[in-house]
């Protein structure tokens, strides 16, 4: 059994990050010592370094919520925890090329720009109506 602190740092979650996840009824309330003090198991712990992976791949809490009810102990299928990293990998995607994008106006707005012009193209650019 860990206190918060500790499961803090085994799982890589911060206790902020674990006291919402408490909240939010992602992970369950852990048992308390007689001063009231959390107490959490190796199960616990799991549980959020699962939920933190998760969220390093970017799935929403939702998913990472979905994903982890396909572990416990229900009827774990693939092609469930395929739809939802499938999902996942189409709006990285999305992302992606949304940010290609900004960066190609980016490119042609500093492009324009010369360090001694009298008017800023960048500015006139962000300034222009449309």
């Amino acid at each position: 059994m860990a206190g918060i602190g500790q499961a803090a740092d085994q799982s890589g979650v911060s206790i902020e990050t674990i006291r919402y996840y408490e909240r939010s009824g992602l992970v369950p309330k852990p048992l308390r010592t007689a001063a009231g003090h959390r107490n959490y198991s190796g199960q616990d712990i799991g549980r959020l370094r699962f939920i933190k992976r998760c969220r390093d791949l970017g799935f929403p809490l939702t998913d990472a919520q979905s994903l982890l009810g396909l572990t416990d102990g229900s009827m774990t299928t693939c092609a469930e925890a395929k739809e939802i990293a499938e999902s996942q990998r189409m709006a990285v995607q999305a992302k992606i090329t949304q940010l290609q994008k900004i960066e190609t106006a980016l490119l042609r707005l500093t492009e324009q720009c010369s360090d001694s012009a009298n008017s800023c193209p960048i500015l006139l650019e962000l300034l222009a109506d449309e």
